[in-house]
């Protein structure tokens, strides 16, 4: 009997007892997990097989990770995974004011740029200012800042882009703010604003200095001067980056001025778009790069990069001569306008060996060998895929007036691609360990007031194509040595500590591709076409592209050089 009574005793108890709560879900271990890729991981290794884990906006695990908790899941069967692509020059300063999205640059996997050639966004005075405000105005955007910290605090506060920004200091803008687009050398106290200018930036900020020594006003910059510049970035941890002041018959001592400021200022130094312009200096190429290899042996730091395109695009103005172009646009556009003048400037237009400038007209081989490309304003878009051959002939005149009339018309504002390198070159260059990747144009669209003007396709498809044509198809490269190319190396050269490689405790910025399919749509006539292949893509965690589709997602961050 006692014993019955126990056991109905402990059932009655158990009838009225609390219910045990269930077990609490597990907390996800990861935000994002991409499971079954082939991982690439940016330092050049094979790739393997593997899993990222992603917490916030950083990599928090690679290896095997399968039952691990997620918040979103990717399955990358067979494709790849790589840390995101790092544009060495992307130009999307003012862009991703417009069209905050980067569509162009995240289609073909690029999650971090680099801009500020020669004339950055900022510093800006009254005049740049007003200078700047009919494209400012065209796109509607509103210019409320003056220094490039300024411009830092816009991108995180109003305009966040997709994309990573990291800017230089533009030597040729400084110069400007300082004397103007005189051809002359900066007095003492002159260089003196200068160098406080490019000081103030890199305080704020800025990666380094950078000149664009083929255009006003950089041009007019001597050696020395460049080198007083170059030390404050140096003293402030920075880089000197240069569209160096000849590409064609003088390619050798202006890279000798190149290793002159690194070796002087004591700065990492690289040469953007590296490329031997003009039929005279098609085949030079390996001839350059041996060049630069001997300067590496003395112990001169300097590397260089290049896109993908066996032509170049500049402003439709730079195929005038350098006396046409100094003192600014009002100066060049009222000796555009005087008939004496105008003969004097399609003389020198087809003079094959100037002495102060690169003639990209001759070098191009004349009208036929520049394609209109874009212009701002919207009554002159009718000639943009165009030749000057074809638009000289369309307006019954001899295609240098026609290149004037459109410089007056567009205010200097009109862009050219220009056909004055050969692909044997390029190739050369690309095969070479100490080339890195810059795309050379600012970002795109195929909609919105990005997709109503033409550009050069490598705005499109630099990666892609490299991916597609040169790694798939022709095996120039491997795989592993593009991601390389397009990841730690300049990640490295740009002092990007936690960015370029698949890696525990780096920023989460990774590109998930089909090398089966990738490749770039952008032609130089119809370039206005997203590339294809790029299935995922990741900046500080979150996804920009998903199932190859742009998402609403704006986590691009400012990547500031060192502030002391």
């Amino acid at each position: 009997m006692k014993r019955a009574a126990l056991i109905l005793a402990w059932l009655a108890a158990s009838c009225t007892a609390a219910p045990t709560p269930p077990a609490a879900p597990r907390a996800a271990d990861f935000d994002v997990l991409i499971t079954n890729g082939r991982l690439v991981d940016g330092t050049g290794a094979p790739w393997f097989i593997g899993d990222v884990g992603i917490v916030g906006d950083r990599v928090a695990e690679i290896g095997r990770l399968s039952g691990r908790g997620a918040g979103t899941t990717v399955d990358a069967s067979g494709l790849y995974v790589a840390p995101g692509f790092i544009d060495m020059l992307g130009q999307s300063e003012f862009n991703i004011l417009v069209d905050s999205r980067a569509a162009s640059k995240i289609t073909q996997g690029i999650t971090t740029e680099i801009t500020g050639e020669g004339s950055s966004i900022a510093p800006l005075n009254a005049r740049l200012a007003d200078e700047a405000k009919a494209q400012f105005d065209a796109f509607k955007v509103t210019l409320d800042f003056k220094t490039l910290g300024e411009y830092f605090t816009r991108l995180e506060t109003r305009s966040r882009p997709a994309i990573n920004v990291g800017s230089f200091i533009g030597a040729g803008g400084v110069r400007s703010y300082v004397i103007g687009d005189t051809q002359r050398a900066a007095t003492p106290e002159e260089l003196e604003q200068m160098k406080t200018l490019v000081r103030e930036a890199m305080e704020q900020g800025a990666l380094g200095l950078s000149t664009s020594l083929q255009y006003v006003p950089d041009r007019f910059a001597s050696t020395d001067e460049i080198v007083e510049l170059a030390r404050v970035a140096a003293a402030h941890g920075g880089r000197y980056l240069t569209h160096q002041r000849s590409e064609s018959n003088q390619i050798l001592s202006s890279l000798d001025e190149a290793f002159t400021v690194a070796e002087r200022a004591g700065i990492p130094t690289e040469v953007w778009h590296l490329k031997t312009a003009y039929r005279a200096n098609w085949g030079r190429m390996p001839e350059i790069l041996r060049h630069i290899e001997a300067a590496r042996a003395r112990g001169i730091d300097v590397t260089a990069n290049i896109y993908p395109y066996d032509r170049a695009s500049n402003g439709l103005d730079a195929c005038l001569p350098l006396w046409v172009r100094e003192g600014g646009t009002e100066p060049m556009l009222a000796r555009l306008k005087d008939p004496a003048q105008r003969e004097r400037i399609k003389r020198d237009m087809e003079d094959p060996n100037p002495g102060d400038w690169e003639n990209q007209w001759y070098g191009s081989g004349g009208a036929s060998g520049v394609l209109l490309s874009s212009v701002l304003d919207p009554s002159l878009r009718q000639w943009e895929g165009r030749t000057l051959a074809e638009i000289g002939a369309a307006m019954g005149k001899d295609p240098r007036d026609a290149v004037m009339d459109l410089v007056i018309a567009d205010r200097g504002e009109s862009s050219v691609i220009i056909s004055i390198m050969r692909e044997d070159d390029v190739r050369t260059a690309l095969a070479h360990p100490l080339i890195a990747i810059g795309t050379d144009s600012g970002a795109r669209a195929e909609d919105g007031p990005l997709s109503v003007s033409k550009s050069h396709p490598r705005a499109w498809g630099s990666f892609t194509k490299i991916l597609g044509t040169y790694v798939r198809d022709e095996k120039l490269l491997s795989v592993e040595e593009a991601i390389r190319r397009f990841t730690s190396r300049p990640a490295s050269r740009m002092n990007l500590a936690d960015r370029g490689l698949l890696k525990p405790g780096f920023k989460a910025d990774v590109t998930v591709f089909d090398l089966a399919t990738v490749r770039d749509r952008s032609t130089f006539t119809e370039p206005n076409h997203y590339s294809e292949g790029i299935r995922h893509v990741f900046v500080n965690g979150q996804a920009v592209v998903r199932d190859g589709a742009i998402t609403d997602a704006r986590p691009g961050q400012v990547l500031r050089g060192r502030i002391d």
